[in-house]
């Protein structure tokens, strides 16, 4: 890094459910720090991943997935994204290329991109397009796909890349921090992300639940992390809660003789672990807690606002 003024840039990533934009912003931030499942609406606060590109500072907003919301948390979630374009210096908008390479599928999840891009068309958003997952996709398919979507007009650079294996990542990332402004750092410059130990922690086993109950549990669940301390030999011990909507869904959490838990609890543990580059003692409970979706004090600990 050179003695020259330094700069820094806020980047807002959206798209539709399940783009792969956390896996994009753990890419350009090299370090996780957003869950990442196959499942759609994984994301649901809005995670900083920061990053140093030369004197640049690259600050990525990881946002949810933008799509029709009917139930409050979606309603909450996709106003967070929308919210994330103010004060941004780039706005990239992420899309499936696999996915929009069949439109005769009639995937959901084009249908949601579309919808995007008929929002930034009216409000007249300047916009990066990155097209993700490439390695998926042939370059005769590619083509075709990227002229279609550059004639919208909304676009005003396109990034080909493979978040999954890095391809095309780096280039967009000395772009972005060619562009940035000039002004001061944000965040320390050996700071990664902006969110808090215990919500990361909670985040982490929340991935861990998605990965393994997805087929059996539904989206009605959160993760509270209820204490952060030490043991007596000064190794890191954490306590967490399992929220989950219904009675019914509480075995399927604890599993027979409550190897479920003890499964999604080690699977936890391991990553908490490589996170904090110490071993952990995690401790997790399940609970039952109706209708947690309309308590307020829920969207503040997951840093969205509760919506009426």
């Amino acid at each position: 890094m050179s003695d020259g003024p330094k700069k820094c840039a806020i980047i807002a990533v959206i798209g539709a459910p399940n783009a792969g934009k956390s896996s994009l912003v753990n890419r350009l931030v090299g370090a996780k720090v957003s869950i990442v499942t196959h499942k759609v609406q994984t994301t649901r606060a809005r995670v900083r991943g920061v990053a140093i590109e030369g004197d640049a500072q690259l600050v990525f907003i990881d946002t949810p997935g933008i799509f029709a919301p009917r139930r409050r948390l979606d309603r909450a979630m996709v106003r967070a994204a929308w919210e994330s374009l103010d004060g941004a210096d780039a706005i990239l908008m992420t899309i499936d290329a696999a996915e929009h390479a069949e439109p005769s599928l009639k995937s959901k999840s084009v249908a949601d991109a579309n919808a995007i891009i008929d929002v930034l068309k009216q409000r007249g958003v300047k916009t990066d397009l990155v097209v993700n997952k490439i390695d998926q996709l042939s370059k005769l398919k590619l083509l075709p796909l990227v002229q279609s979507l550059n004639e919208t007009g909304v676009f005003s650079e396109t990034w080909l890349v493979s978040a999954k294996d890095g391809d095309g990542v780096s280039a967009l990332k000395a772009a972005l921090a060619a562009r940035a402004p000039e002004g001061p750092w944000m965040y320390p410059e050996d700071q990664l992300s902006d969110i808090s130990d215990r919500l990361m922690a909670a985040e982490a086993t929340r991935e861990k639940i998605y990965l393994r109950l997805h087929e059996e549990l539904p989206y009605q669940t959160a993760v509270e992390t209820t204490k952060w301390g030490r043991t007596a030999k000064g190794e890191l011990r954490i306590e967490q809660t399992i929220y989950v909507s219904r009675e019914s869904h509480r075995p399927i959490v604890l599993g027979k003789g409550g190897q479920t838990l003890k499964a999604l609890g080690s699977a936890a543990r391991a990553e908490l672990s490589a996170l904090t580059g110490e071993p952990v003692h995690l401790f997790l409970e399940v609970k039952v807690k109706e209708n947690w979706t309309d308590d307020p004090a829920r969207y503040r600990d997951i840093g969205l606002d509760f919506v009426e």
